[in-house]
């Protein structure tokens, strides 16, 4: 076998893991979903195609796409090395349709120098595809927290399938697909693409914010306008070749939950606690109750011991009393 042949088969291997699963258990589904993906490119090979040819219409899963500047001159200079992956229009001859690798399309796109770009063609349904654009992207660097809270809701809005399905695409649990899409819909999409991926930012924070968000009811205008000003003077100053010391969708989040806490006032969570009603007994302090949102505590601390004692002995049957006398006066 050739070294090219073995590097198709090799990106066939990843493709089919990428594609829709078999049931557990049914290796004859597995080894057949991946012969057919196998014959299909192997039967292509490489192709050379027409970029106009080639149509992007899946569901955006990045906030800030980097430029392709870089790409096109690496391309331009060494060629394209990575094929992207198309798959056959379901309607139109001699249309694909992208599976992954926009980055490189869009690159060679943009140059005078190259003109056709290298691709695998393969037969994937809607499902197979978008797996197989997770994997590629998951494989070259993870989507953030926010990214694939609003790539789950992009999918349950526009109907690719329930909760379940769309946990087995992103290879999460139910609960985090529901977790995520409910962080979405308080974060917002316009909000979030002010503030942009915010690699490092974990559920934890994006949660805390979203809860922060709910009860301060505040304006979502002004806090893109608060992001994207604190995202321009984290990339001021930084030469077009440098990467900026601190990620500027960081500095927004960052500055939007600072402006979102200082605006709103204290939280739910920063509320006094109630205070404890002092009892007496004989005009003497004995002790004192309190009661929460949860509970009602009486503490007994300067009480007679033998006192102590039997209200120890009968304190079902003092509930019960004090119960029944409520009951009477409401």
């Amino acid at each position: 076998m050739t070294d090219s042949k073995k590097k198709r088969m090799s990106m066939l291997d990843s493709l089919a893991a990428a594609g829709t699963p078999p049931p557990p258990g049914s290796m004859m589904s597995s080894n057949r979903a991946l012969r057919s993906a196998r014959d299909a490119v192997d039967a292509h090979h490489v192709w050379e195609l027409d970029p106009v040819e080639i149509e992007d219409e899946r569901y955006s899963d990045r906030l800030d796409p980097k430029d392709v500047h870089d790409l096109r001159a690496s391309i331009e200079q060494n060629g394209q090395t990575v094929p992207i992956l198309v798959r056959r229009h379901p309607t139109e001859t001699n249309r694909y349709l992208l599976v992954y690798g926009r980055r490189r399309l869009e690159a060679i796109r943009a140059s005078d120098k190259v003109k056709k770009v290298r691709a695998l063609i393969a037969n994937l349904d809607d499902t197979a595809a978008l797996r197989a654009q997770v994997s590629e992207n998951t494989g070259r660097r993870d989507l953030s927290y926010i990214e694939r809270s609003l790539f789950a809701q992009e999918l349950l809005d526009n109907g690719f399938g329930s909760q379940a399905q769309i946990a087995e695409v992103l290879n999460v649990t139910r609960s985090a697909v529901s977790m995520s899409i409910s962080v979405a819909k308080a974060i917002g999409t316009a909000l979030a693409h002010a503030i942009g991926p915010a690699h490092g930012i974990g559920r934890p924070r994006w949660e805390s914010l979203a809860k922060e968000l709910s009860n301060a009811g505040m304006g979502m205008d002004e806090l893109c306008r608060v992001a994207i000003d604190a995202r321009g003077k984290a990339a001021a100053g930084v030469p077009a070749d440098e990467e900026p010391q601190v990620d500027p969708s960081v500095a927004a989040f960052e500055a939007v939950v600072r402006h979102v806490r200082r605006t709103s006032g204290p939280s739910l969570d920063r509320r006094p606690r109630p205070k404890a009603t002092p009892l007496l007994i004989d005009g003497a302090p004995v002790g004192a109750i309190k009661r929460s949102a949860r509970a009602v505590r009486l503490d007994l601390t300067d009480v007679d011991d033998a006192f102590a004692q039997w209200l120890d002995a009968r304190a079902q049957d003092v509930l019960e009393e004090l119960h029944d006398r409520w009951k009477r006066e409401t």
